[in-house]
């Protein structure tokens, strides 16, 4: 894993290292596309669909300008139930008070379920440094932490994986037998290995995927049943939650809950759906309420909306760019369209390069379960790291040109013209190496005549004929 303080490849030269294994591009685009299949099933099966959507996002929209309110409220409630609230304004100050509470458990060995804010803090590698052992217990999530690699998708994280390349994973680690591929016995030797750290662990790290400020109880959802059974074995539960995750009241997770397993894999509910609200007796619970940037994306109106996300990934599923690069190509925890619009706002210099990793078709923002207008923060993205300067001088001196032919119709006409003779009688000077465009497709085939050519013909033709 790159460390955040490290350079590290951008997105083209990432997503062209994956593009070299073309099997695995073309599987890896259909299970995602197969996975947003599922998802317009789900919700077509459900007439309130868009209602729900609208509701979910002007929930969340109160949230955001009321979400001060709504944390005190939460944090009352929660120390009203007997659980411990920590605030961390950085992701190291996270890091360091999640550390502070193991030590004061005494323990060197934990288990964690999924949660994208530990991997956006890169947890894992700051108490591995502290001498403590983290073991993810979501499979996915176990599997790339064997494998030395951070998640390539937020639901999905081991989707880039093949099953025999899993079968040689767990033969090296756990002791598998050399050649066994099946999925099921995969399961089964991954479910037997992970039982041992569950018995032993007397500390549970989970996410939070909603926090009710109404009740101060955390809701955690799961396929698997890994962070019910971490935290009910475990002496000490700590859920590291982003501020963003609270909605206002206990009512509101019949509209959440509905949304997010059909957005996320096209299920009615997650198998799942686990409500933390007071530690058991003999226990102590503590949450652990993180900014790391998220109060300066708050003012800002063109990308406040960002903080609507549940996390569903429905975005990465739908986003062609996404299909066809992987997740690992985008360099930052979160992928796809919604990390492209986070990642900025956290370090701008460094993820300069990941609003451009779009088409800006809008397929995300038309299925994002709270309506988050992802395409168009993209687009403002680009505006702004165009005048803060960092975008690259070949990308600025293009668009430069771009803009000075576009903005003359005359010479924009001319280009076409021009360009079209090129594709016609001259077509090795496009399809080459050096077009980027050419690398991984076809040129089109040339057009006989410009669309505005063809317009006036057409249109000549049909006035002639009335």
């Amino acid at each position: 894993m790159v460390s955040p303080s490290q350079p590290h490849p951008d997105h083209a030269t990432l997503a062209e290292k994956f593009n070299r294994d073309e099997a695995r591009v073309d599987w890896h685009d259909k299970t995602l596309w197969f996975i947003r299949e599922k998802r317009d099933r789900a919700a077509h099966t459900l007439p309130e669909w868009e209602d729900l959507r609208e509701t979910a996002s002007q929930i969340k929209h109160r949230v955001l300008d009321n979400l001060h309110d709504y944390l005190l409220q939460f944090e009352a409630q929660a120390q009203r139930n007997g659980v411990t609230v920590h605030w961390a304004a950085t992701a190291e100050e996270h890091n360091q008070i999640v550390h502070r509470i193991i030590q004061q458990a005494g323990v060197t060995n934990i288990v964690k379920s999924k949660s994208m804010l530990t991997e956006e803090c890169h947890l894992n590698d700051y108490l591995q440094e502290k001498g403590i052992t983290v073991v993810d217990t979501d499979l996915g999530e176990r599997i790339v932490q064997l494998a030395g690699e951070p998640p390539s998708h937020i639901v999905l994280p081991c989707i880039h994986w093949k099953k025999e390349e899993i079968g040689e994973l767990f033969h090296r680690h756990l002791g598998t037998p050399a050649g066994n591929a099946d999925p099921q016995f995969l399961t089964g030797a991954a479910r037997a290995h992970l039982r041992e750290r569950f018995m032993t662990s007397r500390v549970a790290i989970t996410g939070v995927n909603f926090a009710v400020a109404e009740t101060g109880e955390v809701v955690v959802c799961t396929n698997e049943g890994n962070a019910d059974l971490g935290v009910q074995l475990a002496d000490v539960h700590i859920a590291c939650m982003g501020i963003e995750k609270i909605i206002p009241e206990r009512k509101d997770l019949g509209i959440f809950l509905r949304l997010l397993a059909r957005s996320a894999t096209g299920q009615p509910v997650t198998t799942y759906s686990s409500h933390f609200r007071t530690p058991r007796a003999g226990q102590t619970m503590h949450i652990v309420l993180v900014d790391n940037g998220r109060s300066a994306r708050l003012q800002e109106e063109s990308f406040r909306h960002a903080l609507k996300c549940i996390r569903c990934g429905a975005c990465m599923n739908t986003c062609p760019v996404y299909r066809r690069s992987g997740g690992h190509s985008y360099h930052y925890a979160i992928a796809g369209p919604i990390g492209a619009i986070l990642a900025p706002a956290l370090d701008m210099k460094r993820h300069a390069d990941l609003p451009f990793a779009s088409t800006l078709c809008g397929s995300c923002t038309n299925v994002c379960p709270v309506k988050i207008n992802i395409h168009e923060q993209l687009y403002d993205w680009r505006q702004v790291l165009a005048r803060q300067g960092y975008v690259g001088g070949v990308k600025k001196i293009g668009l430069t040109g771009m803009a000075a032919v576009l903005a003359r119709p005359r010479l924009y006409r001319w280009s076409g013209t021009v360009g079209r003779w090129f594709m016609k009688s001259l077509p090795a000077l496009l399809n080459n190496k050096l077009n980027p465009w050419y690398k991984q497709r076809e040129m089109p085939a040339v057009p006989k005549q410009s669309f505005q050519e063809w317009y006036r013909q057409n249109r000549q033709q049909h006035g002639q004929q009335r």
